[in-house]
């Protein structure tokens, strides 16, 4: 249960965001607005475990959460860190792609929730807010195979294209 009060709730930074009685989803659109309990680097090792097993490598995790708060061209992004007490449950890389119509102005790089917090409704939570926070439409990568499919559909996201690769 939450101790605190509905005066003490009305005074969080506007940047934050409670989703139940426990969760509390941040906002952080540059490296300074990182909490002081956490860091970038233990915000990538959190993204990197709970995803898999579709993780990323860890160095193309933390080059992602570079990407959204400090690119080196274009608007940044935002990350989305869920947490409760203190703990991240759940966090979400969102990039500005400098690109409207065909492609869409926003890609959500990645989307994780630590598996014992999942079924939850952290996933959904952080992307609906993600979908409020994002200025214009947004597109995803999503394995044939992955569950969380499922969940992407259900909040409204269709699959347009299928995404190939030429790798060199």
């Amino acid at each position: 249960m939450n101790d605190r009060s509905n005066d003490d709730m009305a005074a969080v930074s506007s940047k934050e965001n409670h989703t139940g009685s426990d969760v509390r989803i941040r906002e952080i659109r540059s490296f300074e607005e990182f909490p002081s309990w956490t860091t970038p680097d233990d915000f990538a090792l959190f993204l990197y475990e709970s995803l898999k097993p579709y993780e990323d490598p860890l160095h193309d995790v933390k080059q992602g959460i570079t990407d959204a708060l400090a690119p080196q061209s274009g608007n940044p992004g935002f990350v989305l860190i869920a947490d409760i007490d203190e703990t991240i449950v759940g966090g979400l890389i969102m990039l500005r792609t400098g690109m409207k119509g065909y492609v869409p102005e926003n890609f959500l790089l990645m989307v994780a929730v630590d598996p014992i917090t999942r079924g939850k409704g952290v996933g959904s939570q952080l992307i609906k807010r993600s979908f409020e926070l994002a200025e214009g439409d947004i597109k995803l990568h999503v394995e044939y195979d992955n569950p969380a499919k499922r969940l992407y559909e259900r909040l409204g996201m269709t699959n347009k294209y299928a995404e190939m690769r030429y790798h060199k």
